[in-house]
């Protein structure tokens, strides 16, 4: 184990880091975007610093390191007079390795922690022992580019009857699609079984901003589509793609949705969205979301039934190939973030603190940034979200979830992604 000290600041090592990595990424960026307006789900973004950041200021003396090494570093940062002093120090403990983990759950009334791998694997683990099984009855997936095994959601009714909904990339004849199932978790046997195709997303498309996370409160659910970096249909009505969608239990459109009672619109909670990998609750009921921006640009939004986010007609990012997006803008008609991150930390989830383990950080939004490799902590107050927190963790941070007794777990991204236990110091 080792503590995690906040150090300030990060912003001059990271702004060196992406000057020194300028040629390459740049390459890499034109190359993953042969049409310049759409990019990859993680593409690297360009060595601009943040505004904050001042290059003439000498560098920090501590090194960088990862989380199991050294101390890692955040800017100082002010908070509206919390009743506690927030815990700006935790400690990190692995427990296991994974492959390409997306999501993971812990299951209420158990002791285990579900963890989808993108590869197709569904494990369920024992936190008391660390045993880990795989489980069977998972369906067959597309993995390719961003497609694969994606989130998972235990019902309402998970503790009598073991229902749970998974989110899933499929392909038809018509190319790659998302899919959301519902299904019963037999946790004896460590199966899958009865799984229903309850929702899918329509058109078909390419391999990339699927999106599919799943949230569910008051027995209504939450689900995020991307709009598969075609832009265009976030803004087209016509489609499910770059959407928030509210749907009843069984994946029919839930009633009094904002866009009407008929047609695929009658699904709609909000529009314009780009990769929404992010969904969750605040402690007062409010739907929140993060959003990965193009070059730059990287969102989390407060929904709002009925709002349109504006992508990809508003970002206050740009395209990959330099081309401007003009930015949020006051009387554009469109919902502006309540934060943003440019250049880009990539948000691939997010989680909601509720909890009193980490004194402070109640009604927080945490955020693991992949290419940013960090994990972010952005204080909410109705609808104000002040950034107060930024640890650089050493590797690409794929989810993050709070557990029953208030300790936050990461995964990694990619292979061999280790499953990490932080606590406070």
């Amino acid at each position: 184990m080792a503590a995690l000290l906040l150090e300030p600041p990060i912003q001059y090592r990271r702004f060196m880091r992406r000057v020194l990595a300028w040629g390459a990424l740049m390459s890499l960026s034109l190359a993953a975007c042969a049409n310049g307006d759409q990019a990859p789900e993680d593409a690297p973004t360009s060595p601009v610093p943040p505004a904050s950041a001042n290059p003439s200021d000498p560098p920090s003396a501590s090194p960088s390191a990862s989380p199991a090494e050294s101390p890692s570093e955040s800017p100082q940062s002010e908070e509206p007079s919390p009743d506690v002093a927030p815990v700006r120090e935790f400690r990190t403990t692995e427990h296991g390795k994974f492959t390409e983990p997306w999501a993971m759950e812990f299951l209420p009334g158990t002791d285990l922690l579900l963890i989808n791998e993108r590869g197709g694997a569904m494990k369920l683990r024992d936190q008391s022992t660390g045993e880990v099984r795989e489980v069977s009855g998972v369906p067959e997936v597309y993995h390719e580019g961003q497609a694969g095994l994606h989130d998972v959601k235990p019902a309402p009714s998970f503790e009598t009857d073991g229902r749970i909904y998974v989110s899933w990339v499929t392909r038809g004849d018509e190319g790659p699609h998302g899919m959301l199932g519902l299904g019963t978790l037999d946790i004896a046997n460590a199966a899958l079984e009865d799984l229903d195709v309850i929702w899918e997303q329509d058109p078909a498309g390419g391999d990339g901003h699927f999106s599919l996370r799943i949230a569910i409160a008051d027995d209504l659910l939450y689900l995020t589509s991307g709009d598969r970096q075609e832009m265009d249909p976030a803004q087209d009505n016509g489609t499910n793609l770059g959407k928030i969608l509210r749907l009843s239990l069984d994946g029919t459109p839930a009633p009094d949705n904002p866009f009407g009672d008929e047609g695929v619109e009658s699904s709609f909670w909000s529009i314009g969205h780009r990769n929404p990998l992010g969904l969750d609750f605040d402690v007062d009921g409010t739907l929140w979301s993060s959003e990965m921006g193009p070059e730059g640009g990287d969102e989390l939004n407060r929904i709002v039934p009925g709002a349109n986010y504006g992508w990809p007609e508003a970002s206050n990012g740009s395209h990959y190939n330099g081309r401007d997006i003009p930015d949020h803008r006051e009387g554009d008609g469109f919902e502006a973030p309540k934060a943003f991150w440019t250049p880009s930390i990539s948000p691939g989830n997010l989680e909601i603190y509720e909890g009193d383990l980490f004194a402070g950080w109640r009604n927080s939004a945490l955020l693991g940034g992949l290419s940013g490799e960090t994990l972010v902590r952005v204080a909410l107050d109705g609808e104000n979200a002040d950034i107060v927190d930024e640890w650089e963790m050493g590797e690409r941070v794929r989810a993050v979830e709070e557990a029953p007794d208030g300790s936050i777990w990461l995964l990694e991204d990619g292979a061999g992604a280790r499953l990490l236990e932080l606590r406070p110091a």
